[in-house]
């Protein structure tokens, strides 16, 4: 009997996601997890129907063996599904947390939007979110990342040692900010 092994990762269900620490909660903003229940539910209610109306569709019309609809139909079906339980699964251990509670305050925790200045002069802004929003092009990064690890807890005017592959340097933290309160 010969069974073809599947060699190509069509369940890769992370999308190249960062792996949530053992024991640590994923958190994540209102907005980001508002984001993912969407795409889950556009998955669930849209996207997964139309691909199993044309898997159904092209096993109808014969040979499955060289029938593309159906090869690339089930692949995509593969692939939809586990997004599926990739979203489920963080979804189920979201503890959502609202950065506007802090709005106001100087301390950095969850949600802080950070200016700071390395010591070369260059001057960074990062927003610190959820492992599920992280977006470093556009300065959005992740809590567990060692420079939200290294600015947590840390207040405006302070001065943070952040350890990086060339050593450890020195930022200094210029300004912090929360988003307003949603009246």
């Amino acid at each position: 009997m010969n069974q073809a092994t599947n060699t190509e990762n069509d369940d890769d269900e992370d999308g190249g996601a960062p792996p949530i620490p053992v024991g640590a909660k994923n958190y994540m903003t209102p907005q980001g997890h508002l984001r993912m229940k969407n795409e889950l539910l556009k998955l669930i209610d849209v996207e997964r129907p139309e691909v199993v109306q044309i898997v159904s569709w092209a096993a109808s019309n014969g040979d499955r063996s060289e029938n593309g609809d159906y090869i690339y139909g089930k692949r995509r079906l593969r692939q939809i599904d586990g997004r599926i339980r990739f979203l489920t699964k963080r979804l189920d251990l979201a503890e959502v947390v609202d950065p506007s509670v802090h709005y106001g305050s100087e301390q950095i925790f969850f949600g802080a939007t950070v200016r700071y200045e390395t010591q070369a002069g260059d001057e960074h802004t990062v927003t610190i979110l959820g492992i599920d929003e992280l977006d470093p092009l556009h300065g959005k990064i992740s809590w567990i990342s060692p420079v939200a690890r290294a600015l947590t807890k840390a207040r405006e005017g302070d001065s943070v040692t952040l350890k990086t592959p060339g050593g450890l340097e020195e930022l200094l933290i210029l300004e912090v900010s929360y988003p307003a309160p949603i009246a």
